[in-house]
């Protein structure tokens, strides 16, 4: 076993009141209309100041599915959610999480100010170089120094947008069987009548598919049996004699 495993987790700087906490929220809703909740889910996200990220409709024979994931402001994320809630037949599953960044984000704020102060310095070096060589040198470390400033501050920009605004994913079905979740129930009968006979019409399919197919190519296979039977037939009889 890895000694790592032992070792306590890291406990969050106390003196941070106010931390920096990244959600992402998981519905999974039996709904009867898988379209028309999406427009609605759309809709309402747009009406509290959120986005669509992405959002996908699948209309099979047997049911329809589809998911949708937007962006809502945190503060706003409770009534977005009750909204949802009362659109669904039954909600299958709900989860939130949250990642605390307050650390990584104060770690690469600590790293831009060495960095702008060591940039600084290069540039009052600058000021004083008169050597040709010298002055492309300290040019190129200031522009290293610059792209990884700009990169450290586009990581820290990420973490507070992503954690002003909750990435919430929902997924809608008019089966709930379509829906991605764990039953809470070790055994389901319901469930497991409905997959047997989703399955055995599925093979009944195939089966049915495999004759069609049978029968449409049966003008080539049915003569060129007959022709080998023949030929065979008469090759035996020929050794007979």
């Amino acid at each position: 076993m890895n000694s790592d495993s032992f070792l306590p987790e890291p406990v969050p700087a106390p003196e941070v009141k106010d931390r920096l906490v990244i959600q992402n929220s998981y519905l999974s809703l039996k709904v009867k209309d898988v379209s028309d909740s999406l427009t609605k889910i759309k809709v309402k996200a747009e009406a509290l100041d959120g986005y669509l990220v992405e959002a996908s409709l699948s209309k099979p024979e047997e049911t329809s599915s589809g998911n949708i994931t937007v962006r809502i402001p945190t503060a706003k994320l409770d009534e977005f959610l009750s909204f949802c809630r009362n659109l669904a037949l039954k909600v299958v599953s709900e989860t939130l999480e949250g990642y605390d960044v307050t650390d990584q984000f104060i770690d690469t704020q600590k790293r831009l100010e060495t960095l702008e102060r060591t940039k600084r310095k290069f540039e009052e070096m600058l000021d004083k170089t008169v050597e040709v060589q010298e002055i492309l040198q300290v040019q190129r470390e200031i522009t290293n120094l610059q792209e990884q400033i700009d990169k450290l501050k586009g990581q820290n920009q990420y973490l507070e947008q992503n954690a002003k605004l909750v990435k919430v994913t929902v997924y809608l079905a008019s089966d709930e069987l379509a829906l991605p979740y764990a039953p809470s129930e070790a055994w389901r009968p319901g469930v497991i009548f409905k997959t047997a006979v989703r399955t055995l019409i599925l093979a009944l399919r195939k089966v049915g598919t495999i004759l069609i197919w049978s029968g449409v190519f049966s003008v080539l296979w049915i003569p060129l049996s007959l022709f080998i039977y023949f030929v065979h037939k008469k090759i035996k009889s020929k050794k007979q004699f």
